[in-house]
């Protein structure tokens, strides 16, 4: 008989230290426009909402750090947002993130799948590790959301804790196909339109009555439409008015002696 001993789980070492000055960032090109432009216009639309403070951090293709068995851990997701972080020293540059260290830890990510794999779902638990792994193990970030703009599809992932080990469990979406988040009390959800002259399936806001957070220039197109019918309006009014003032003098009346 042979004795099979299952083999020992050894937890990774994990602080919390800055980024070393002479760590060289990685500068990788992105893997296709449209992340940029997705990313961009998250944050769009909760500036234009007026939902992001001063204190918060939302940053894309920008480094969340960690210090794992003493080897310093570099990831840099298509979109986060960190509620409440400690401002930096005056005359310096924020080159990357740490939580616990610079500010309370990470509480969304997201990446958006491109054609060719990226890791986003990968659970390698050793160096350079996947990146469900350390969103999941090492950063523990309560909401993870993957992003797949061709097909499209939609996956957020809250953080639960089963017999103290940390897993992701994806979130069933609404009627609509929208999943509440709860940090920033939002929905989340797939919306296919035209930006700017780019016609694509982009990720969306709404808010707890179902209203769509408006990106700025689509704001700033209602006010100008606005403006449009109550300068309509008030024209509308004037030429009322110069009728009937026109109808009393025919009749021998001025108007003007009736204000």
């Amino acid at each position: 008989m042979i004795l099979q001993i299952p083999p020992i789980k050894i937890e990774p070492i994990i602080t919390w230290e800055p980024l070393p000055t002479d760590f060289v960032l990685p500068d990788d090109p992105v893997e296709n426009i449209q992340q940029p432009t997705l990313a961009a216009t998250l944050t769009d639309a909760l500036g234009a909402a007026r939902l992001i403070q001063s204190e918060m951090l939302i940053a894309s293709n920008f480094g969340l750090v960690a210090t794992v068995n003493n080897k310093t851990i570099v990831k840099a997701p298509d979109w986060f947002y960190v509620p409440k972080v400690y401002p930096v020293i005056k005359g310096t540059v924020r080159r990357s993130y740490t939580q616990n260290l610079e500010g309370e830890p990470v509480s969304i990510v997201m990446e958006f799948l491109s054609e060719t794999e990226g890791g986003e779902l990968s659970v390698r638990a050793t160096p350079p590790y996947g990146k469900l792994y350390f969103y999941q193990q090492i950063l523990q970030v309560p909401t993870y959301v993957t992003y797949d703009p061709y097909a499209p599809s939609l996956e957020v992932r809250f953080l639960q804790n089963k017999s103290q080990n940390e897993r992701y469990v994806i979130q069933e979406a609404n009627d609509q196909g929208q999943v509440w988040i709860p940090e920033l009390e939002l929905f989340l959800g797939i919306w296919a339109g035209e930006r700017l002259g780019q016609s694509m399936n982009w990720l969306r806001w709404w808010d707890r009555s179902g209203n769509l957070l408006l990106w700025s220039a689509e704001q700033s197109e209602q006010e100008h439409l606005r403006a449009e019918q109550e300068n309509f309006r008030a024209e509308q009014e004037r030429l009322r008015a110069e009728k009937l003032a026109t109808k009393l003098r025919e009749l021998g009346i001025d108007p003007d002696t009736l204000t």
